[in-house]
């Protein structure tokens, strides 16, 4: 395929930070890879680049971040050449790639969730996409139902589902005055406690315990972005631990 308008829409949700939505690749050396990084989007982009090194094609754009929050996200990619409007859940970014060529030429085929292994550097650090698409269409094909109808020649369907199952963690959110408190467990030498979080304020209180019998206590929270551990022993000369990260 050798196109100079390309208009791909999306949307996804997922509760990992990695992983390729879409992805082609040309001989010529041209390619057009979607994926997520660090829970932010990245679009790398080559129109084309020469062999004596003084055009250089190869553009990379990032947008958005916190992505993998297993809510629904929609992408809209619209390029004209060498112009592209990137959107994110209505926020556009506009760019120009670089390098001299206005099409894109891909002469193998485009896979979505993830990409082949070609033995270059690039396919084999990349994860696959793990989560949930709807609306897939490209150049006015719509990919999901041409998928789910097995209309697509030739194409390699992998473990697909058409349904998305949603995952079995509950999230809780918390105000600036509510809290939740649970039952202590008397007579365990052993205290354990694991969750996830996430927030956008520097300072706040995560966890606070008071042993039983008057022995002390143990506090867990955020102070001016890190997380500091607080352990205070009453009957110990040494009486206060303190751990940051």
């Amino acid at each position: 395929m050798k196109t100079l308008k390309d208009v791909i829409s999306l949307k996804f949700k997922t509760s990992e930070s990695e992983g390729v939505i879409f992805h082609g690749e040309g001989q010529q050396g041209d390619y057009i890879t979607l994926e997520l990084k660090k829970a932010k989007l990245v679009l790398n982009l080559n129109l084309g680049s020469n062999q004596l090194g003084s055009i250089y094609g190869h553009t990379s754009v990032m947008t958005g971040s916190l992505l993998d929050d297993h809510h629904w996200h929609s992408i809209l990619i619209e390029r004209h050449g060498r112009n592209i409007n990137l959107t994110l859940d209505r926020h556009v970014q506009h760019f120009r790639t670089n390098g001299e060529f206005d099409y894109l030429d891909l002469d193998y085929e485009i896979t979505f969730g993830g990409m082949p292994f070609s033995g270059k550097p690039s396919s084999n650090s990349r994860k696959n996409f793990k989560g949930c698409m709807e609306s897939i269409n490209y150049n006015g094909n719509n990919i999901t139902d041409l998928a789910k109808r097995k209309k697509l020649e030739p194409s390699n369907v992998g473990n697909l589902s058409f349904s998305c199952v949603e995952p079995h963690t509950v999230p809780v959110f918390f105000n600036a005055t509510s809290y939740l408190e649970v039952p202590g467990r008397p007579n365990q030498d052993v205290l354990s406690v694991s969750f996830l979080f996430r927030t956008w304020n520097p300072n706040g209180l995560l966890v606070f315990s008071n042993f039983a019998d008057d022995l002390g206590n143990v506090e867990i929270d955020i102070n001016e972005g890190k997380v500091s551990v607080h352990i205070n022993v009453t009957q110990v000369k040494k009486n206060r631990i303190d751990i940051s990260s």
